[in-house]
C-alpha cells in the first residue's frame, strides 16, 4: 500500500516546530554560556530530528535546510568553530527560514527549493575550521549514525563524558501506542481536537458555574423563607392552644413545616454536593485551555534579543516564572502589549553605557519579565533598571499637548501624573523613531488588559532607579471574580482585580482636605467618593448611618474609596459584552444575570475614576474628551497632488487643514496664524523645507510647536540634518501610509 503522507503532515510541523522552538532556545541560552554540552548536543538533535522526518515526508527543501544548519553545529559542538554572534545570527536567520517554510507545509504550498545564499552562508561558516566537518551519511536510509555521536567541545575537560544520545521518534509514530515494555515509561494518550470545540465547552461551563451562583442563592431565600415560616408556626400553635379545636390546625401546620424543613435541608445537601462538583468541573474544564506564560515569554527572548541589537542597547533580559498558566485565550491577547512595553523599556527606561556609568551604575541594563499567582489572578511583572518615569516630564509633554490646563496639572498627585502616559497618543519621547515615541503603544496596553481583559495596571517608578509594570490578571475569560455590591437599591458588579480591599469606617473618619472627602488608611490619603453619586443616584445623608462601607479600588497608581451600601458578595459569573448600540457606553465594561435574572452592570473602573475626578473638581477636563477646538495644521508642500492626498487623510479624522505651496507662503502663514502643527516637504522653491522649520525654531511661538518633514529623501545625513533643524519627525515618502503619518500627527498633537 501506497505512504499516504498527508496523513502525517500536521503532526510532522507540529513536532518540527517544537524543534525550531528549541533550537531557538537554545541558541539565546549559549550566547550567555557557549561551553554547556549537553545544549549544543541538544540543538544538534533537533536538527538532525527535522532533517531526518522532513527526508521521510519528501520535504526536500527544509531537509537541505536543515542538514546545514547540522553541519554548523556539528562544527560548534566539535569544538572546531566558535558560537560569536555573526555565526548566531545566521542561525537565527536559518530557524526564520525553516518556520516560514513549515508555515507554507501547514498551508498546503509547495516548497520550492532552500535558500541558496543561505545554505552557502552555513557551508561557509561550517567549514571555517581548520580541520574538516563531519560529513553527512544520511543519503541512505540509516538515520542514527550521526545522531549517536554525542561529541563534548573541546574545552570541556576530559573526564566530563558526554550524555547518553536520546532515542528520536520518527514523525509519523502512532502517539496512541500501547505501553512499552516493562522497565519503559508509559507513552501518554493523546486526542487532537478542534479549538473552537473546546472554547465551546468552556462557555457552557462559564454557564453553568454562573447558573449554580444564582441556584446557591435561591437556596439561601428558601431557608430564609423556611426560618420564618417557623417561627410563624410557633406563633400559630399558641393561638390554636387557646382555641377550641385548634389542635389539628397546628398538627396540620407543624406536618407542612416539617415537610418544608426536609426539603430544604435536600436542597441544602443537594447544593453542597453541586458545589463540589461544579467546583471540579470548573477546574478540570479550565486546566484544558491553560497553557504555561513561557509559551509567550520565550518567544519573547529572540525579540528583544533583535531589538537590542538593532539599536545599539547592550541589556540583559531575564525571564521568571514562565511556568506559571493562565488562560490560552489571555496568552494569546499579552503577546502584543508586552512587546509594546518592552519596547518603551528599551527606548524609554534604559540609559545608554555611558549614562548608566555616569549615574553609577553597570553599563549593562536589565529587563526583568516574572509572573507569579496572586490571590486567585495572575501577576506579570515588567521591570527595568533604566531612569525611571519622570512626573515633570510627564506634566510638560501634558501641557504641551493640552490634555490639561497648567493649574490642573499642579493640584494632580503623583500617580494621577503617572496615569497619563496611558492617554492615546501620549509619548513623553522627543523625536519619534522607529522603536517607540509615536504614542500607540501604552494605551494599546490599557485596552488590552484594563478594557478587553478586566485586568488592572499598577507601575511602581522611582527616577534614577527603574520602573516596574504590574499587569494583574484574571485566570481566564471563561468566568470572571466579580464583587456585588447594592447602592439604593440598585445592584451591581465591580471586578475582583481591580479592588485593592473593603473595610467599614466611622462617618467621622471621613475628613475634607480642600475640596475632596478622604480617609487616612496606612499613611496613605485615599479620596471618597459615594457610588450614588458617581452614578447620578441620590445621596443619603451622613446622619443617615454611623459606619459607612468602603470599596478601595485601584488604578495604576491611583486609589479611590466607592461608599455603598451593601456588598452582596463575590461571584464567579459569565460577562456578556454590551450589544453594538451600547459600545459606547464607556461606565458600562459588560454585563451579567443576577437574582431574578435580573441584569447587572459591570462598571469600567477607569471611568469610574474619571467621574469621581469632575464631581470634585468640575473644571478638569481632559482634551480628547471635551476639548471643543480642533487641532489645527499646517501643510506645506509645492506638489499639489501630495498637498491634497495629505489634507484628506487628516480631514477625515477631524483635524482642520491648511495648505501652503512652497516654505515662503508657508512661513507667511504662520506669521498670521498659530498652528497646532506643521508638515513640510523638502525639496520646494523659495524656501526649503530645512529652512523653514529652522525659521520657526528661532520664533518664540513656533519653538515648540511639532514639526514633520515628510519627504524623498531618505538618506542617513538628511535624516540627520532635519532633526539638527528641529524637526519632531522625519517620515520618507517611500515608506509613506496613511497610517504612518496619521499615528505621528497623533503622537505629537493628540
Amino acid at each position: 500500500m501506497a505512504f499516504d503522507q498527508s496523513k502525517f503532515l500536521a503532526r510532522f510541523v507540529e513536532e518540527a516546530r517544537e524543534h525550531c522552538a528549541r533550537i531557538s532556545d537554545g541558541l539565546l541560552d549559549l550566547e550567555r554560556s557557549s561551553s554547556d554540552a549537553e545544549t549544543l548536543n541538544s540543538l544538534f538533535r533537533s536538527a538532525h530530528t527535522i532533517k531526518g522526518s522532513s527526508r521521510m515526508m519528501k520535504l526536500l527543501a527544509i531537509t537541505e535546510l536543515a542538514h546545514h544548519m547540522e553541519d554548523v553545529l556539528d562544527a560548534v559542538r566539535g569544538g572546531r568553530i566558535s558560537l560569536a554572534p555573526p555565526l548566531a545570527d545566521i542561525l537565527f536567520r536559518a530557524l526564520d527560514s525553516l518556520s516560514a517554510l513549515l508555515d507554507k507545509v501547514a498551508g498546503g504550498e509547495q516548497l520550492g527549493e532552500a535558500p541558496k545564499d543561505l545554505c552557502a552562508e552555513l557551508t561557509a561558516a561550517a567549514t571555517a575550521a581548520a580541520a574538516p566537518a563531519v560529513s553527512d551519511k544520511s543519503d541512505k536510509s540509516d538515520e542514527s549514525d550521526e545522531s549517536d555521536k554525542e561529541v563534548a567541545p573541546v574545552p570541556a575537560p576530559p573526564a566530563a563524558a558526554a550524555p547518553a544520545p536520546e532515542p528520536v521518534a520518527p514523525a509519523v509514530a502512532d502517539e496512541t501506542r500501547p505501553a512499552q515494555a516493562a522497565g519503559k515509561v508509559q507513552q501518554k494518550d493523546y486526542l487532537r481536537i478542534n479549538a473552537a470545540k473546546l472554547d465551546d465547552l468552556i462557555r457552557l461551563m462559564g454557564e453553568i458555574v454562573s447558573e449554580h451562583g444564582r441556584f446557591r442563592r435561591h437556596v439561601w431565600r428558601l431557608r430564609e423563607v423556611e426560618r420564618t415560616t417557623e417561627r410563624f408556626m410557633a406563633r400559630l400553635a399558641e393561638t390554636c392552644a387557646a382555641r377550641e379545636g385548634g389542635s389539628e390546625l397546628a398538627e396540620a401546620g407543624a406536618a407542612l413545616h416539617q415537610s418544608l424543613r426536609q426539603a430544604v435541608r435536600s436542597m441544602t445537601a443537594a447544593s453542597l454536593m453541586q458545589d463540589h462538583l461544579v467546583g471540579d468541573l470548573q477546574e478540570t474544564s479550565l486546566t484544558l485551555r491553560m497553557l504555561p506564560l513561557s509559551t509567550v515569554f520565550d518567544t519573547l527572548r529572540r525579540t528583544v534579543r533583535d531589538l537590542a541589537r538593532e539599536h545599539g542597547k547592550d541589556m540583559e533580559f531575564v525571564v521568571n516564572g514562565g511556568e506559571t498558566e493562565l488562560d490560552r485565550k489571555i496568552i494569546e491577547r499579552i503577546g502584543d502589549p508586552l512587546i509594546h512595553m518592552i519596547r518603551n523599556s528599551l527606548d524609554h527606561g534604559l540609559e545608554t553605557p555611558e549614562e548608566r556609568e555616569a549615574a553609577g551604575k553597570p553599563p549593562r541594563g536589565t529587563i526583568t519579565l516574572s509572573a507569579f499567582y496572586d490571590g486567585g489572578c495572575v501577576t506579570i511583572a515588567l521591570s527595568d533598571d533604566g531612569k525611571g518615569l519622570s512626573a515633570e516630564r510627564i506634566r510638560e509633554k501634558a501641557l504641551a499637548k493640552r490634555l490639561y490646563d497648567a493649574d490642573t496639572l499642579a493640584r494632580m498627585s503623583r500617580s494621577e501624573i503617572t496615569n497619563l502616559i496611558f492617554l492615546p497618543g501620549f509619548s513623553t519621547k522627543d523625536k519619534v523613531t522607529d522603536l517607540s515615541g509615536r504614542g500607540v503603544g501604552m494605551d494599546v496596553v490599557r485596552k488590552n488588559i484594563v478594557d478587553d481583559l478586566k485586568g488592572a495596571i499598577i507601575i511602581e517608578t522611582q527616577e534614577g532607579k527603574g520602573t516596574t509594570f504590574f499587569l494583574r490578571l484574571p485566570l481566564n475569560l471563561a468566568v470572571f471574580p466579580l464583587f456585588l455590591v447594592s447602592v439604593n437599591g440598585f445592584a451591581c458588579a465591580l471586578p475582583a482585580t481591580s479592588i485593592a480591599e473593603m473595610l467599614s469606617v466611622r462617618t467621622e473618619e471621613i475628613i475634607e482636605i480642600v475640596n475632596k472627602r478622604a480617609i487616612r488608611l496606612r499613611e496613605q490619603i485615599i479620596p471618597v467618593e459615594d457610588l450614588a453619586a458617581i452614578l447620578g443616584l441620590p445621596r443619603k445623608t451622613e446622619a443617615d448611618t454611623e459606619e459607612r462601607l468602603l470599596v478601595i479600588i485601584r488604578d495604576g497608581d491611583e486609589k479611590l474609596g466607592l461608599v455603598v451600601d451593601d456588598i452582596l458578595g463575590r461571584e464567579e459569573m459569565v460577562v456578556k459584552p454590551l450589544p453594538a448600540h451600547l459600545q459606547n457606553l464607556r461606565l458600562v465594561s459588560g454585563a451579567t444575570i443576577g437574582e431574578g435574572n435580573s441584569i447587572l452592570n459591570v462598571f469600567h473602573v477607569p471611568e469610574l475614576f474619571r467621574l469621581a475626578r469632575e464631581l470634585t473638581e468640575p473644571g478638569r477636563r481632559s482634551h480628547a474628551a471635551t476639548e471643543e477646538r480642533r487641532a489645527t495644521i499646517l501643510v506645506v508642500d509645492d506638489s499639489f497632488n501630495t498637498r491634497e492626498i495629505e489634507k484628506s487623510i487628516l480631514e477625515a479624522y477631524g483635524y482642520v487643514v491648511v495648505t501652503a505651496g512652497d516654505g515662503q507662503e508657508g512661513w507667511e502663514k504662520t506669521r498670521d496664524e498659530m498652528y497646532d502643527l506643521v508638515i513640510t516637504d523638502v525639496e520646494m522653491p523659495r524656501l526649503d523645507g530645512f529652512s523653514l522649520t529652522e525659521r520657526l525654531r528661532g520664533d518664540d511661538r513656533y519653538r515648540t510647536v511639532p514639526v514633520i518633514i515628510v519627504t524623498s529623501r531618505e538618506k542617513d545625513e538628511d535624516k540627520k540634518r532635519g532633526i539638527m533643524v528641529g524637526a519632531d519627525a522625519y517620515i520618507v515618502k517611500g515608506a509613506f501610509d496613511q497610517s504612518n503619518l496619521l499615528e505621528t500627527v497623533r503622537s505629537l498633537i493628540g
